[in-house]
């Protein structure tokens, strides 16, 4: 069946140069079994006409998409990996698939993979996904889509027959292949690499590539490299916001995992909070809380002040001093628009956001209330009050620690557009994706390969998505 006729092929990364990725082959899998395609965003690329028999030739063989990159790229970078530096990173079990553009806002869409075979960095691994892995990513990254957090998007996952061992679960495994979509896959990390080579050149087109694709209105400013700063700060601030306000914890913020476009992707270890808790962590392996969900904007605010220092030698330290200063600003900014959004609130004032979040976040932590509740139950403030005192949590809500937080949310105008009639509304909670509800949806796939959990959960979350209607892209591109 033919592409729709919303189907852009792209080849813009190629134009960067073999210095900055390796031509490689996808793996050969003994099986190719269809498990999950995202047809809420395959429209917006034309993909949504391919049957299934062409959907696993291009994204199980990974024949290549006509028009787009003839062959996958491996990306090289370097990082900061729990802040110890590591030149010898790279995409070890991805590659760069393809480059789309999005018919419905005309940016360019990045088709990336996770599981798809080594590469010249794979360091000894497999460069495989298991199955459980490519089912948490699906999870992940849907759950924030819908709850407006700025995200990849899993696009397709398909079972391919290997038996895979790993020291963190139990083995021998499932094993996947994952393609994912995303506006960008250059990283900090990306920046890093060049600095750590001295090869000033190719971070000058590095900075020149990345304004012409993602921030074209910079184009003819007088410090391209700090306008880049500004911009990329800006979006890295916000995306960080979004995360707190989700109650989400990313669990490895590398200086590889932060994108330019600052867009959340690769969830490994992640978890979202059960209560309002600064010191959870997602990772087994964070044994100093490193990346604890309280933690994460100091983390993000680090990464950015390395992103920074790649760039003084194109434009100034005063320059990039003064953006970097301006981060944990931009990012309480930011954390209030999310909380205010996801109250289903219209804004009064910055004083009035700034005080309902900070009078929210404090009784959520000493209520221990579960963390999704207050913005479910108070989802459009007045409209939601009666809802809510007469409701499952009604105990909560009738402490004194309360009242002054009910007293900001009843000021606050609901925002327009407001559904509480929208049959999400009509339970008694949240839809919410705790550990133990990731393992809940595992167990039945793993003993009995029954999806059939997994396509409820995916329901709930279109569900949730739609009553929210958030938008995640609320900053100045």
């Amino acid at each position: 069946m033919p592409f729709s006729n919303r189907y852009h092929p792209a080849t813009h990364h190629s134009r960067l140069g073999t210095e900055f990725y390796d031509v490689v082959q996808a793996a050969r899998f003994p099986t190719h079994i269809l498990r999950y395609r995202n047809d809420d965003v395959s429209p917006r690329i034309g993909l949504d006409t391919l049957d299934d028999e062409e959907w696993v030739r291009h994204f199980g063989h990974f024949d290549p998409l006509p028009g787009s990159l003839p062959q996958p790229l491996a990306l090289r970078y370097h990082g900061h990996q729990f802040r110890a530096y590591n030149p010898d990173l790279g995409d070890g079990r991805g590659f760069l698939f393809a480059q789309l553009m999005d018919a419905v806002d005309g940016r360019l869409l990045d088709i990336g993979t996770k599981g798809s075979g080594t590469t010249p960095w794979s360091r000894g691994g497999d460069g495989r996904l298991t199955l459980k892995g490519g089912v948490r990513e699906i999870l992940a990254s849907e759950q924030l889509d819908a709850l407006g957090v700025r995200t990849s998007r899993t696009l397709s996952v398909i079972e391919t027959g290997e038996n895979l061992h790993r020291g963190d679960e139990p083995s021998p495994t499932r094993s996947c292949v994952l393609a994912r979509l995303s506006h960008s896959h250059i990283r900090i990390g990306t920046f890093q690499r060049l600095v750590a080579l001295q090869d000033t050149a190719s971070l000058g087109d590095l900075v020149t590539y990345v304004i012409e694709t993602y921030y074209p209105h910079l184009a003819h400013e007088a410090d391209p490299a700090a306008a880049l700063y500004d911009a990329a700060t800006t979006r890295i601030a916000e995306m960080t916001a979004q995360w707190m306000a989700a109650g989400f914890v990313h669990g490895v913020l590398n200086t590889d995992n932060i994108n330019l476009t600052g867009e959340s992707f690769d969830y490994g270890p992640w978890r979202f909070v059960p209560t309002f808790n600064p010191t959870f962590t997602a990772a087994y392996f964070d044994h100093s809380g490193l990346y604890a969900y309280g933690r994460q904007p100091e983390a993000m605010m680090w990464n950015v002040a390395r992103l920074g220092e790649c760039l003084i030698s194109l434009s100034s330290l005063e320059n990039i001093q003064s953006i970097f200063d301006d981060f944990w600003d931009r990012y309480e900014r930011f954390l209030d628009i999310s909380v205010i959004l996801r109250l289903g609130l219209k804004e009064i004032s910055r004083k009035s956001s700034r005080s309902l979040r900070t009078d929210l976040f404090s009784f959520m932590e000493e209520s221990q209330i579960g963390f999704e509740f207050p913005f479910f139950d108070w989802y459009g403030g007045r409209k939601s009050q009666k809802r809510a005192l007469s409701g499952p949590r009604a105990n909560f809500y009738a402490q004194d620690s309360f009242r002054t937080l009910q007293d900001w949310i009843m000021q606050h105008e609901p925002a327009p557009g407001i559904a509480l009639s929208h049959p999400y509304f009509q339970g008694a909670g949240p839809h919410m994706m705790p550990v133990e509800t990731v393992e809940n949806l595992w167990q039945p796939i793993a003993t009995a390969d029954d999806w059939s959990a997994l396509h409820d959960a995916m329901r709930q979350i279109a569900s949730m998505k739609s009553a929210l209607a958030l938008r995640p892209d609320t900053a100045t591109p």
